[in-house]
């Protein structure tokens, strides 16, 4: 089964950090989470798309294997659209299932029909990923 997220900001980078925190709020709601610990993250890739998809598999990672890390709030303190490199913090704290309530598994970031939309004049970015749920 699919699912689409959906990221929008007055930047690029706004745009990819909501579409991370978007893909959260599919697997539990946001408000039950604190901000406890913060881990960072490193993204490569050989264009914008390859460049989100390597981001949003990064965070996956974060929650599939220890520490289980739900981010409430991503701060992108690198974004190099030229080398298509991204540094992030991830501010969260780990999955419990008795306080976190469990949404929809995640289990892959797809290329399909994925779609970063600049319109630089009117500040509008948005970024629209399919997820495997």
């Amino acid at each position: 089964m699919f699912s689409e997220i959906h990221g929008w900001g007055s930047s690029l980078k706004e745009a990819f950090e909501q579409c991370g925190v978007a893909m959260f709020g599919y697997m539990t709601e946001l408000d039950y989470v604190s901000v406890e610990q913060c881990f960072e993250i490193d993204a490569h890739g050989d264009d914008l798309e390859s460049l989100l998809f390597h981001f949003l598999d990064e965070l996956l990672f974060l929650f599939s294997a220890e520490p289980y890390l739900v981010c409430k709030k991503l701060e992108i303190t690198k974004f190099d659209v030229e080398n298509f490199e991204i540094c992030c913090r991830c501010y969260g704290e780990p999955f419990e299932l008795g306080k976190h309530p469990q949404g929809t598994e995640v289990k892959a970031i797809t290329y399909s029909a994925m779609q970063i939309v600049q319109d630089a004049e009117a500040s509008n970015y948005e970024v629209f990923v399919i997820i495997d749920i």
